[in-house]
């Protein structure tokens, strides 16, 4: 019971906030098509500087952790192989193909996982979590672009594919917030308080957004290919990963932050990402959408298992 409730104290004020998100649009206070806009300055503003500050306020011996990193690398690589097979065999249609693929394997980890780890080891290093996925996102941009352009009939560009790595503000800020620590730099105190205060404003601002992306409409002939992408997503492959965790020895923020990884729903991202690179983009936006909403459920699931028998 005490689990239980730990684990709908950390878990519920996200949902209430992601519902908060999309009463807003019901009532008209946020647009649909503002979404998009403030999505992109929070990714490339609030978020990028909230990357920063975990690891600027991190203790690098602590939050470097190369165990957990390769368990995370070796992981998203064994999703896209897994998710590639899957792809391959049963969508014929290339341009859902492509969605449906980097629906199985590319994490929301950055919105919700961050937020969520702090709730669920709150004694952890919340550093840890944000180089975890400063590498592993890197990876899954860079294998969406491969996904989606190999799927469309053309070869991956390598120049395109590096130029999205190096220009990603996570990848960016992360180095910084690592170069700071590597050197000792300290900040100012004035820049210090106004990059923490911006930091703070992106978790429950992302999350709001989230909830004002929803669209309940347009499902109708997806029926398959959401409920594969579903499965996939939110209980194959986080069993997987989680047996694995606890079989290598991972526990209270290592094991959190690797459970949050696989566990939580398809990124935001992959539907903006679809729409430019020819992908299905209605299929792609339900997936993210059932894949949020259903993740409220598997996601307490798997964090009451576990914390019941104290990995967290």
């Amino acid at each position: 019971m005490n689990s239980l409730i730990v684990c709908f104290n950390a878990l519920a004020p996200v949902f209430i906030i992601i519902a908060a998100g999309y009463a807003a649009k019901r009532v008209g206070i946020i647009r649909e098509e503002e979404v998009a806009r403030i999505n992109a300055l929070c990714f490339k503003v609030f978020q990028a500087l909230m990357c920063f500050n975990n690891l600027y306020t991190s203790n690098l011996s602590s939050a470097f952790r190369p165990k957990l990193i390769a368990f995370g690398v070796i992981g998203m690589l064994g999703m896209f192989l897994l998710g590639t097979l899957y792809g391959n065999r049963f969508v014929a249609d290339r341009a859902r193909r492509g969605v449906v693929i980097q629906g199985l394997y590319r994490t929301n980890f950055l919105i919700l996982g961050i937020p969520l780890a702090a709730n669920l080891a709150p004694d952890g290093d919340i550093g840890v979590v944000s180089v975890l996925a400063a590498i592993v996102l890197s990876l899954s941009n860079a294998l969406s672009i491969v996904t989606l352009e190999t799927c469309r009939g053309e070869r991956a560009d390598p120049r395109k594919v590096a130029k999205s790595i190096a220009t990603n503000p996570i990848i960016v800020s992360s180095v910084l917030g690592i170069l700071t620590l590597v050197l000792h730099i300290k900040l100012p105190y004035v820049i210090e308080a106004a990059v923490r205060d911006m930091a703070r404003i992106c978790s429950p601002l992302m999350i709001f957004l989230l909830g004002a992306f929803f669209r309940f409409d347009g499902m109708r002939g997806q029926g398959r290919e959401l409920a594969a992408v579903c499965i996939g997503r939110l209980i194959v492959f986080p069993g997987i990963a989680v047996a694995c965790a606890a079989l290598l020895g991972f526990r209270d923020i290592e094991f959190v932050a690797a459970m949050l990884l696989f566990a939580t729903p398809t990124a935001v991202a992959s539907f903006t990402t679809a729409q430019q690179l020819g992908g299905d983009a209605s299929l792609a936006g339900n997936i993210v959408l059932s894949t949020s909403l259903l993740c409220s459920l598997t996601l307490f699931g798997w964090s009451v298992l576990f914390k019941s028998l104290g990995f967290f």
